[in-house]
C-alpha cells in the first residue's frame, strides 16, 4: 500500500490512468455529514473532485463517482460517549433528525450547484445502508479481527498491524500510537486504546438506532464508507478522495476494514486535498472564522467585507494547488474576482473574434506562442491536475486576445489551425473542464445596456464638438472603475477594473 496521489510527473500520471479499467474509473469521495450548514471548508473538496470528475470524462473515460452523505449520528472521535449529533442539533432546531438531516442536504446540493458542480452518479445514505454496514462488521468479526462488548463492537487494530501494513497512508506508526492516545470515556472496554468502534451500543437518549445481532445501536463512522463505496464501485476501485484532515483516523481504518472484508485495501490511489486557513489561522470555533455558505454568499459574518460570487470563491480554490495550504481572506478573494473578470472578458473578446482563413501565420513566433500555452494545459492537468498553471497559461493567452480585438495584433498574425485550437482552449478548461461560468450574468447585461446608453451620449457629444461632455463621461466611469476605449474601428470597447 502506498500513496499514489496521481502526481510527480506527466509520465507517471498518464501511467496511472493507463492503468484504470478500460473506459471506466470508480471515483469515490467522503461526503459532508449534514448535521449543520455546509461551510467553506465543504467547498474545497468537492471543488477539486468535481474537476477530477471533470477531467476524466473529458479525456473519456466513463465515470461513476459516487459521493455519499453521512446522515447517521456517528460520534467522530473514537472512545467519546456516544454523542448524537443530528439529534442534538434537530433537538435545538425543534425538528425531527430525519428533518433536520433533509434541510442540510438540501442546503448542500443548493451550495454545490451554486458552485456548478456535476451531481454525482450515485450518493448513498449512511442511513441508507446500516444493512450492509451490520453485514460487513459480521464479516470482520468472523475473520477474527474485530471483538464484541456490551453491545459495541471495536476493531482490533493491534492483531491488524500484526499482519498487515498500519498507518501507510497518514505516516503514523502504532507504536507511537500507543503511547500517545488519550484517555477517553468507554476506553476501558476496548482490548487496546487504538481500536475503533465499528458498531456503538445505543444508551437510552440516542434517537438513531436500529436493531442489531449486538443489539440497538448505530454503525460507527469509518464502516460506512467501505460498505457503501464496496457496494456501488466493488471491492477495488480506482480513486477515493477527500480532505487531508481524513487521512487518519477515517482512510486508515477504511484500508483496514476492507483488507480484512475483502483481502485488499479498497482504492488503486488516494488523493487528499489541503486545508483552507482563514487570514493565516485554521478554522475553528474557537476563532469564530467558520463561515458559512450562505454566509459566503451574502457577506453576513464579521470577517467579510462583502459578498462573494459563488464563482468568486471556485476560481480563488482553483487557483491553489489541491495538495496546497489554501489561505482565505477578503483581499485574496477580491484579487480573484477582478482576475475572473479579466479573464472571462477576454473570453468573450475571443468567442466573438472570427477565425481567419490564411493557413499559415503572418507571425510565426507569435503562433507558437500561442500554440504551446494552448497545448500545455493538458500537461499541467495531466501533472496532478495543476488547475493553477492551467490558469496561469489561460492569463498568458489574454493580452494577445485583446490586441487582436484591438487591431494592435492582425488576426491573420496567427494560423487558422492556432486560432481555432485557443478558442477551443478557452471553452474547454475555463468551462467544461475549470467548470467556471460568467459572474452575474443578468446584471452583467443591465450594465452592458447601461453603458451602451452612455457610450452613445458620449458619441454624440464628441459629434458635436463638446468635448467638455466627452471627457466628464468617460472620467466619470473611469472613477467608478471602468475605462472606455476609443478603437480603431470607431467603436468604443470597456473593461472594469
Amino acid at each position: 500500500m502506498s500513496e499514489l496521489l496521481l502526481y510527480n510527473t506527466y509520465t507517471r500520471q498518464k501511467e496511472i490512468f493507463e492503468s484504470i479499467t478500460p473506459n471506466h474509473v470508480g471515483l469515490y469521495v467522503c461526503g459532508p455529514t449534514v448535521s449543520g450548514e455546509s461551510h467553506l471548508g465543504h467547498a474545497r473538496p468537492y471543488i477539486t473532485f468535481d474537476v477530477v470528475n471533470r477531467y476524466l470524462q473529458h479525456l473519456g473515460y466513463k465515470v461513476r463517482y459516487v459521493r455519499n452523505i453521512t446522515d447517521a449520528g456517528h460520534f467522530e472521535e473514537e472512545g467519546r460517549e456516544a454523542e448524537d449529533k443530528i439529534a442534538g442539533k434537530a433537538l435545538l432546531e425543534k425538528l425531527e433528525p430525519m428533518e433536520l438531516v433533509h434541510k442540510y442536504t438540501d442546503l448542500f446540493h443548493w451550495g454545490m450547484r451554486l458552485f456548478n458542480c456535476l451531481p454525482p452518479s450515485i450518493e448513498p445514505t449512511a442511513t441508507g445502508h446500516v444493512i450492509e454496514q451490520i453485514s460487513m462488521i459480521e464479516d470482520i468479526m468472523a475473520k477474527g479481527y474485530a471483538y464484541e462488548v456490551n453491545g459495541s463492537v471495536y476493531f482490533d487494530v493491534k492483531k491488524y498491524a500484526s499482519q498487515y501494513p498500519y498507518g501507510t497512508l497518514s505516516g503514523r506508526k502504532i507504536e507511537d500510537m500507543l503511547e500517545t492516545t488519550r484517555e477517553l470515556d468507554g476506553q476501558d472496554e476496548k482490548i487496546n486504546k487504538v481500536d475503533f468502534a465499528l458498531w456503538k451500543n445505543a444508551p437510552p437518549e440516542h434517537i438513531m438506532r436500529w436493531k442489531s445481532p449486538w443489539g440497538e445501536g448505530f454503525p460507527g463512522w469509518h464502516i460506512e464508507c467501505s460498505a457503501m463505496s464496496s457496494k456501488y464501485l466493488g471491492d477495488t476501485f480506482d480513486i477515493h478522495g477527500g480532505g487531508m484532515d481524513l487521512q487518519f483516523p477515517h482512510h486508515e481504518s477504511e484500508i483496514a476494514q476492507s483488507t480484512i472484508a475483502h483481502g485488499h485495501g479498497p482504492a488503486r490511489y488516494w488523493m487528499h486535498n489541503n486545508m483552507i486557513t482563514i487570514n493565516g489561522k485554521k478554522m475553528g470555533k474557537s476563532y469564530n472564522n467558520v463561515i458559512k455558505l450562505t454566509e459566503l454568499f451574502s457577506g453576513n459574518h464579521p470577517i467579510l467585507e462583502q459578498a462573494y460570487h459563488p464563482m468568486v470563491v471556485r476560481f480563488n480554490i482553483l487557483q491553489t494547488h489541491y495538495r496546497s495550504t489554501l489561505d482565505f481572506s477578503n483581499d485574496a478573494l477580491q484579487g480573484s474576482e477582478k482576475a475572473l473578470r479579466r479573464l472571462w472578458e477576454a473570453y468573450e473578446v475571443l468567442q466573438k473574434l472570427t477565425i481567419p482563413t490564411n493557413t499559415e501565420a503572418k507571425d510565426e513566433v507569435l503562433d507558437q506562442q500561442v500554440h504551446s500555452f494552448c497545448t500545455e494545459c493538458a500537461d499541467f492537468m495531466n501533472d496532478d491536475f495543476n488547475t493553477a498553471k492551467v490558469i496561469a497559461s489561460l492569463f498568458e493567452l489574454a493580452p494577445t486576445i485583446n490586441s487582436i480585438r484591438s487591431g494592435q495584433i492582425a488576426a491573420n498574425a496567427l494560423s487558422a489551425s492556432t486560432f481555432t485550437l485557443l478558442k477551443s482552449t478557452f471553452k474547454t478548461y475555463l468551462e467544461d473542464i475549470l467548470g467556471l461560468q460568467a459572474l452575474q450574468v443578468e446584471q452583467s447585461n443591465k450594465l452592458d445596456k447601461v453603458l451602451s446608453v452612455l457610450i452613445d451620449i458620449r458619441k454624440d457629444a464628441k459629434l458635436r464638438k463638446d468635448f467638455a461632455t466627452s471627457d466628464q463621461i468617460r472620467n466619470r466611469l473611469a472613477e467608478s472603475g471602468v475605462l472606455l476605449k476609443d478603437e480603431k474601428d470607431g467603436t468604443v470597447s470597456y473593461t472594469i477594473e
